[in-house]
Parts: C-alpha cells; sequence; structure tokens
C-alpha cells in the first residue's frame, strides 16, 4: 500500500503536513475526515482519495464549490505526485519530497517527452516558499502542477468492457478525423480555417465527452 503524504500550500491551514497516511482518506471541513479544514468553502466531506489497482483514485463527493486538480475541475481522477489539488480557499500538494523527486525525473527522461507544458506565471502563485526542497523542485513544482500526458488504458477489462471502450475510442477517432479533414490552412497567413459544420462537430464530440466524464464519475447522473 502507498503512504499518501498531503501539504496544505495555501488556506487556514498553510503549512500543515499531513505525512504517511493509508488510504482511503477523506477530506473535508467535518470533525471525522483523516484531514479536517479550516474553510467554510470547503464541504463537510468533500472528497476522497482511495488505492484501486495499486493506483491513487481521487473522487470528489458532491462537494458544493468541487475539487480542482492542477486547476482543472475534476469529479474523478487518478492522482500523480506532485499533483496539486484546490478546494475551497485550500490547496494542497500531494506527495512527499521523494515521491515528487522520482516524478521529476520520471518525466525529464526521454520516455517523458510525451508531456506538454501549460505553465505560465499564475502557477508560482501555488508553490509554497518554505518548501525547501534541496532537489530544487521548488521552481519546478507550479510546471508539475501543469504537465499533462496521455492516461494509459485502464486494466484489466472484460472482454466486453474492451470491446465498448474500443467502439467509444473509434468513434471519437472518427469525429476528430472529420474535423481534421475539415480544416483549411492558410500557410501564408499562418491560419487554420474551421469551417462552422465542422466546428459543430468538434463542439458536439466535445459535450458527448462531457457526459461520458460526468456519468464515469458518477452513474447515477446521467
Amino acid at each position: 500500500m502507498v503512504l499518501v503524504t498531503l501539504r496544505v500550500l495555501q488556506g487556514a491551514d498553510r503549512g500543515r503536513v499531513f505525512p504517511d497516511l493509508r488510504p482511503p482518506i477523506t477530506i473535508g471541513r467535518e470533525e471525522g475526515n483523516t484531514i479536517q479544514l479550516n474553510d467554510e468553502r470547503v464541504s463537510r466531506c468533500h472528497l476522497k482519495i482511495q488505492e484501486d489497482n495499486d493506483r491513487l483514485v481521487l473522487t470528489d463527493l458532491d462537494s458544493t464549490n468541487g475539487t480542482k486538480i492542477n486547476g482543472q475541475d475534476c469529479q474523478l481522477r487518478l492522482l500523480r505526485f506532485g499533483d496539486i489539488i484546490a478546494v475551497g480557499r485550500s490547496v494542497l500538494l500531494f506527495g512527499n519530497r521523494e515521491q515528487i523527486a522520482d516524478r521529476l525525473q520520471e518525466i525529464s527522461s526521454p520516455k517523458g517527452e510525451g508531456f506538454h507544458s501549460a505553465f505560465t506565471a499564475e502557477d508560482s502563485d501555488v508553490v509554497d516558499p518554505d518548501l525547501d526542497l534541496s532537489t530544487g523542485l521548488s521552481s519546478s513544482l507550479g510546471l508539475l502542477g501543469r504537465l499533462e500526458s496521455i492516461p494509459s488504458l485502464p486494466e484489466r477489462l472484460s472482454p466486453s468492457q474492451a470491446a465498448q471502450l474500443s467502439e467509444i475510442l473509434e468513434h471519437l477517432h472518427a469525429g476528430l478525423q472529420f474535423v481534421i479533414d475539415g480544416v483549411q490552412t492558410d500557410l501564408q497567413k499562418s491560419e487554420v480555417i474551421v469551417p462552422p459544420s465542422t466546428w459543430q462537430v468538434l463542439l458536439q464530440l466535445q459535450g458527448r465527452l462531457s457526459e461520458m466524464i460526468r456519468n464515469v464519475a458518477d452513474p447515477n447522473k446521467g
């Protein structure tokens, strides 16, 4: 079992460290949670972190103000060391120094070339200047929080689940191919022109993906 360390970077509990926690872990405003935050914008039982197939999964527990991972709203998400979790006015860093250092080493290796950066100057505000990381991670945490890689496919799928997932991916692939084929490029102006009909297909794909994400996070919210 992986032990979890969470450190509060912003909020009323800034500076508190919760080391070596065993999943499942709950975070909320109410007593009885593994981590109780002094934050009125945090729900009584805000989120849960649990282990599944040797991975750590964060689930938002229908919180009033939602949960963000690396700046993105989420209901259900695999956690990676170095992720930044925002709940209410509080910001937490996931992972201890060694775990984050290992992940930085992993993404800086050749196999980490699939990562891309969406780092902005504003992200530096999320980093606690008091972290005092000897490996120089304090200047990299904001960047790490914005790094994204292509997620791996789920493991141990049944044949019917694998077939269903394949159908979904084929549907999305066909839709994206339609969009790509419909795009016009103007190299002289360095412009990409998307016809209205093609744009509508792209919006429909995004809408369908949003529905899927919502239904996967909570099948009762169809």
